[in-house]
């Protein structure tokens, strides 16, 4: 019973632990690995809710009469593409604060603010 659901708690404690390493450390670093994360939980939880039951690809057949939708897959593979140029661009931005500022905390970075 417990076990059909399993994608969807897995979802949840990925993005309970993605959403807690983004609020609670002060490094930016481990910031942008607690977004990865919680974008990593909302991929999993768009395939799992993609997937149909006994579902084939979409390829016409005589034999089978149930066929899963593609579209949540290529919507994620572009998800991931535009992930990929965030995380670099954002990774980008922390080495650029790095060499300003000499440092990627956030106290750190307030304090030299004011």
């Amino acid at each position: 019973m417990y076990y059909d659901l399993y994608n969807y708690w897995m979802v949840i404690i990925l993005m309970m632990i993605g959403l807690y390493i983004v609020i609670k450390p002060s490094n930016l670093i481990k910031k942008l690995i607690g977004l990865n994360i919680f974008q990593t939980s909302v991929f999993i939880f768009y395939i799992s809710v993609g997937k149909v039951s006994e579902g084939t690809a979409p390829i016409f057949s005589s034999t089978h009469s149930v066929y899963s939708n593609p579209l949540p897959h290529v919507l994620i593979l572009t998800a991931i593409v535009v992930g990929i140029a965030t995380m670099a661009l954002a990774l980008a931005l922390v080495v650029r604060i790095k060499s300003a500022y000499g440092t990627v905390e956030d106290d750190e970075l307030q304090e030299q603010d004011h």
